[in-house]
Formats: C-alpha cells, sequence, structure tokens
C-alpha cells in the first residue's frame, strides 16, 4: 500500500499513463489535501482510501485525454467537488472549464480551490446546467450524470454547432446510445464510443462523444437555446474574472476604486431605475445575467456575464440588474466663495449607507448643498448610492475639508449637539451651515462652544442614529423655512424664540 505523497501520487498516474507535469502535479495534490478535508463536513465522496482517490477520481478523470482532445471552453455537468474538470484544467490548462454546480456547500469549495490554486480561466456556475446557460460553448461533459437522450435534451442547448457532449459512462450503456440515435439523430451524431478500463483496477468505461449538427434544438425537447432577448442596442458577453472590465468593475466595490475610474455601480431596482429616469446620461452600462434582462434604453451599452461573476458585484445581494454611471468630480468646498441661501450641510459620516441616507434626506427637505467632509464615505460606495438613489444627482456634493479643520468667517454654522438649543425654540437664519458629529466621536469639541441645536428626545434613549438625527433636524428647518416664506418674511431672524437660548 502506497503512503500518500505527492511521489505516491505521481507514480500511480505514470503507471496509468496520465502523468503530470510537476507544477500540475503539485496543484494536483493540493487539491486532494483540499477534498480530503472538506470531506466530513461536506460528503463530496463516498471514497476514502488513498490509492482509490487517486485511480477512481484523478486517473479516471485525467483518462479521457487519452482518447479525444478537450474542447473549449467546455463545462462540467455537474461537477461536485470538481471532477472531473479540476483534473483536465490541470492537465491542459489552455482549455476554459465552467464548472456547474447547483449546491451552495460545494460552489463554495470549488471557489476556494480556484483562488487557493490560482487557476487562471475556470469559471465556477452556481446553477444546474439548463435553459438558464446561454454559452455557447464547445463542449460539455458529463461525468455519470443521467441518461443520455436526457443530457444531450437538458445541456445540448448551449453547445454551438459542432460541440461536444461528452460522456464518462459505464460499460452498460448501449440502450442509452440506442436510444440517442434512433431520437435525436435530427440534432446530434455519434463521433466516438471507446471502451477503456482504470489501469490496476477491475472497472471498465466507456467515453461516449455525440457532436451537435447545425439543426437547431426541437422546442419540444427542452426548447431552443436561451439567448439573450432581442436587443438593438450594443451588447458584450464577459465571460471571466480576468477581463480587464470586470477587474474594473470590481474596484467599483471599493471608495478608492470609484475616485480612481471615475465610475461607481448603482444597485437595487428602483435607485437604478429613477436614476436612468433622472440622469440617463450618467449611466455608462447596464450588467445583467446570462440572458438578461435588456436595459430599457438601447442607448445604454449592455454587458452579460455569468450569475458567478455577477454575484460579488451586487454587493447588497439584489438579484437584479446592475448599472454602472460616471460618478462626478466634486467641487470643492472655499469659505471665501459666496454662499447660497438656506441650509448647506456638512456630514463626516464614515458608514456609507449613513452617507447615502443624509443624502437623500438634504435632497427631500431641499438642502441648497452638501459638504462631505474629508473622513466622510465615498456618495458613490455602492452602500451609499443605494441608500441615496438619484439623489446623489438632486443636490449639489462637495469635498470639504476634515470637520475638525471647518470654519467660516461671515456665514453661522449650527452644530447638532445633544445640549443645544432645542429646535422648536430656533429660527434658523436665512443662510448657515448644519454641522453634525461622526458617528461614535460626535463634534470636535469647539463647536459645543457655538450655536447648537438639539433635538428633544427622551431621557432614556442616549441619542440618535447620526442619518436619522439629521433628518429631523433638515425636516424641523424645512418646515420653518415654509412657514416663514409663506408669511411673507424673506429673512427668518437668527434670535432664538423666547424661552429658548439664542443660536448664536
Amino acid at each position: 500500500m502506497l503512503k500518500p505523497s505527492p511521489r505516491s501520487l505521481g507514480q500511480i498516474l505514470e503507471q496509468s499513463g496520465v502523468g503530470l507535469p510537476p507544477r500540475a502535479l503539485e496543484r494536483l495534490w493540493r487539491y486532494h489535501g483540499m477534498l480530503r478535508e472538506a470531506n466530513a463536513e461536506l460528503n463530496l465522496t463516498r471514497i476514502h482510501n488513498f490509492e482509490n482517490m487517486a485511480r477512481k477520481h484523478y486517473v479516471d478523470s485525467l483518462l479521457v485525454l487519452r482518447h479525444l482532445d478537450l474542447p473549449s471552453p467546455l463545462v462540467d455537468m455537474g461537477t461536485g467537488p470538481g471532477l472531473p474538470g479540476i483534473p483536465l484544467k490541470l492537465a491542459r490548462p489552455d482549455v476554459r472549464m465552467i464548472l456547474s454546480e447547483p449546491r451552495g456547500a460545494r460552489v463554495d469549495f470549488l471557489r476556494r480551490v480556484r483562488e487557493s490554486l490560482g487557476l487562471e480561466g475556470v469559471e465556477v456556475y452556481p446553477h444546474k446546467l439548463d435553459a438558464r446557460y446561454t454559452g455557447p460553448v464547445k463542449g460539455v461533459i458529463s461525468r455519470a450524470v443521467g441518461a443520455i437522450v436526457e443530457t444531450l435534451d437538458l445541456a445540448g442547448h448551449c453547445l454551438e454547432p459542432g460541440g461536444q457532449m461528452i460522456f464518462m459512462k459505464g460499460p452498460d450503456c448501449s440502450d442509452e446510445i440506442a436510444a440517442a440515435l434512433e431520437t435525436r439523430a435530427d440534432t446530434f451524431r455519434l463521433v466516438l464510443d471507446q471502451a477503456y478500463s482504470i489501469p490496476e483496477t477491475t472497472h471498465r468505461r466507456r467515453l461516449v462523444v455525440f457532436e451537435r449538427s447545425t439543426a437547431p434544438m426541437p422546442e419540444a425537447r427542452g426548447g431552443p437555446r436561451s439567448a439573450p432577448p432581442a436587443f438593438a442596442g450594443h451588447s458584450r458577453e464577459i465571460t471571466s474574472e480576468s477581463n480587464p472590465s470586470y477587474r474594473r468593475y470590481l474596484d467599483l466595490l471599493t471608495g478608492a476604486g470609484i475616485r480612481k475610474h471615475g465610475e461607481a455601480i448603482i444597485a437595487g431596482a428602483r435607485p437604478r431605475d429613477e436614476i436612468i429616469g433622472l440622469r440617463p446620461q450618467s449611466v455608462l452600462a447596464w450588467l445583467s445575467g446570462p440572458i438578461g434582462p435588456p436595459p430599457p434604453d438601447p442607448a445604454i451599452p449592455w454587458v452579460r456575464m455569468s450569475e458567478g461573476l455577477l454575484k460579488p458585484l451586487d454587493h447588497a445581494g439584489t438579484r437584479a440588474p446592475l448599472i454602472v454611471v460616471r460618478a462626478p468630480e466634486f467641487e470643492r468646498f472655499r469659505d471665501e466663495d459666496p454662499w447660497p441661501l438656506g441650509c448647506t450641510l456638512f456630514v463626516p459620516f464614515q458608514d456609507p449607507e449613513n452617507v447615502g441616507a443624509v443624502i437623500r434626506s438634504a435632497a427631500a427637505f431641499g438642502v441648497a448643498r452638501v459638504v462631505l467632509s474629508r473622513e466622510a464615505a465615498h456618495p458613490f460606495h455602492p452602500r451609499a448610492s443605494r441608500a441615496a438613489g438619484p439623489a446623489l444627482f438632486q443636490v449639489p456634493l462637495l469635498i470639504g475639508p476634515a470637520i475638525g479643520d471647518l470654519s467660516a468667517r461671515d456665514t453661522p454654522l449650527i452644530a447638532l449637539d445633544t445640549s443645544g438649543t432645542p429646535l422648536d425654540h430656533l429660527d434658523f437664519p436665512t443662510r448657515f451651515g448644519l454641522v453634525v458629529g461622526v458617528e461614535g466621536p460626535g463634534l470636535p469639541e469647539r463647536f459645543r462652544a457655538g450655536p447648537r441645536a438639539r433635538i428633544p428626545i427622551q431621557p432614556a434613549v442616549e441619542s440618535l442614529n447620526a442619518a436619522t438625527a439629521t433628518a429631523v433636524a433638515l425636516y424641523a428647518w424645512s418646515t420653518r423655512a415654509q412657514a416663514t416664506q409663506a408669511q411673507g418674511n424673506p429673512h427668518p431672524s437668527t434670535v432664538a424664540k423666547p424661552g429658548g437660548e439664542s443660536p448664536a
């Protein structure tokens, strides 16, 4: 009995006529270790003995290469823990491999293997191979998954004409082959029927390959390939994580990436559609799964990708198409520039959702502009943009100094603080800045010596969420401003009402 080791694994492969180069053998040994480690929890294989695993899994997978050249791209249908797809990819790194597996725990395992082994040109498709997968691909390989006729009907739609359906079967599949030849001859022809055995075992195998003709798949047998809907605009497909556009989209999940590229991803059907309706010229791309739906406007480029590629971009898990928008460059706030009438809101929030929520409130209550301090999260961060929606384009956004460095020479700055003047006792100036603190640390101490406003709340509650408190203050200001305007007084006083503290 051979002791488990990379050398022993190499000997078994060599004896079977399927030896691998040193780099590929080292990766296969690491894959073997990951498979053994995960098997107790995930039940990936019922074979536990080292030699049996080497012969019945790895040799069995690699023996395919002795009888045919692998087509590319190739889908491993129902790959389970990655068999035969992972060993075949290690032996033929030039082949683009798509591992189709619907079970979530196994999908996670396959992704860990891909990352750990550094496998390029490997896609994990987290679904069954059915009408949702559009392809087209040049090959599908199935290792003892379903009857031949049923599998042809289920997966044949994603094969391009001349593409191969490769079956790794047991020896007793003659009836299945005959049924396929009798009932599927209009769309498939048999090009290989090769019997063989796994060396050093009694196990017999049969490699059966059907080639798709140019005839369309009949509707009654699973329908034609589910192609993307007709679309009059420009469309393209991303098939690899190494695609430069895809790598750029991944960058857009961070504030640094947004600043670098000047683009942002918007998630969520409602904010997405609102932005398309309000600012269609800002939309650079529509990102969807392989079969759509397409963009509502043919002027928007359509980028399709597998669900496995789309999922990491859908940070919020909306399961809806995303859009890529142009993120504008923000002007710098300068105190010496003229201040607009109304409220200038200074926001230092570090939580992207708070930034998005307060921008939406600012737009709703008519704030003149929002100044984001140096500490603030990027307003086009995916979590911020989902909370803000179209408000990102409805209120001017500026970049300011750190909140501790903020000052204004001639315009009052009113700080929102728990020890300030109650909001209902305060008349706001016609032109002012509202300053709120960072989540947690709150306001810099020097703002506590100036004009302050507070929201009366129950004593048992220490404070409100920062974005919520800001929204309440903006509502109070907006209501007061509207009432003053209705009374025909365009210049409300800066003095507090009787009984309250002066805001100055």
